[in-house]
């Protein structure tokens, strides 16, 4: 999955939040000004296509002006970064050693718990 860039993550933040769609002027309003300046909608605009095409976002054509929506979750997204690394390290085993050993421990009780599902449901 793609990275994102600082901007875009803004976006998505957003959309996340928003699950019913904003527009680029909505974003506008929404998004952080820069050293005290709104962000241009055309900027917006940009980073929306960007991030359609990179597969994070979808837009509604029958309204106008459009509307942007998230294609996934957040928590779907995060998986899919943690997805990533596991299949970049050369020791996946070391990872999610490292990785268990710095949850909390209501974290733990709760990786335990869906390992346990995971478990009951393949038998």
């Amino acid at each position: 999955m793609a990275a994102l860039g600082e901007l875009e993550r803004s976006v998505m933040d957003q959309l996340w939040s928003t699950p019913a769609g904003l527009t680029a002027y909505d974003l506008v309003d929404l998004l952080p000004a820069d050293a005290g300046k709104r962000l241009a909608p055309t900027t917006v605009l940009t980073v929306l296509s960007r991030l359609e095409k990179k597969g994070f976002v979808t837009r509604e054509r029958s309204t106008r002006p459009h509307r942007y929506t998230a294609v996934a979750s957040r928590a779907d997204h995060s998986a899919e970064l943690m997805r990533d690394v596991l299949d970049g390290a050369d020791d996946r085993v070391a990872v999610l050693e490292r990785f268990v050993g710095q949850v909390s421990p209501a974290e733990a009780d709760a990786l335990r718990e869906l390992l346990l599902g995971r478990a009951r449901d393949a038998s």
